[in-house]
């Protein structure tokens, strides 16, 4: 009997708007920093394909929510505010990385 396969959902790309002593601190493992302060000038080259589906995360949902309200604005199709490190860690079974 064959077997179809179906379509996994793309995995998101994890993007975490705190400052780099901050990211550095502890961060989802895969995620990329690019801090509120730096989504306007630094976007369109960190994160170039609109489509992309995105998971943003801070300290408390906050900052992560005013950048996926801005990104949407934008045209990005795919934005989630996942709220803090460690929620978005625990929903997509990932580790925290220090460093």
């Amino acid at each position: 009997m064959e077997t179809t396969t179906f379509p996994q959902p793309a995995t998101p790309l994890v993007v975490d708007v705190r400052s780099p002593g901050e990211f550095e601190a502890g961060h989802v493992d895969g995620a990329i920093n690019l801090p509120l302060d730096r989504l306007g000038t630094d976007c369109a080259q960190v994160l170039p394909d609109k489509a992309t589906p995105l998971v943003l995360c801070c300290l408390s949902g906050a900052r992560s929510g005013m950048a996926a309200q801005w990104l949407r604005q934008q045209g990005y199709q795919q934005v989630a505010n996942g709220g803090s490190v460690g929620s978005v860690a625990l929903q997509l079974q990932r580790p925290i990385r220090r460093g």
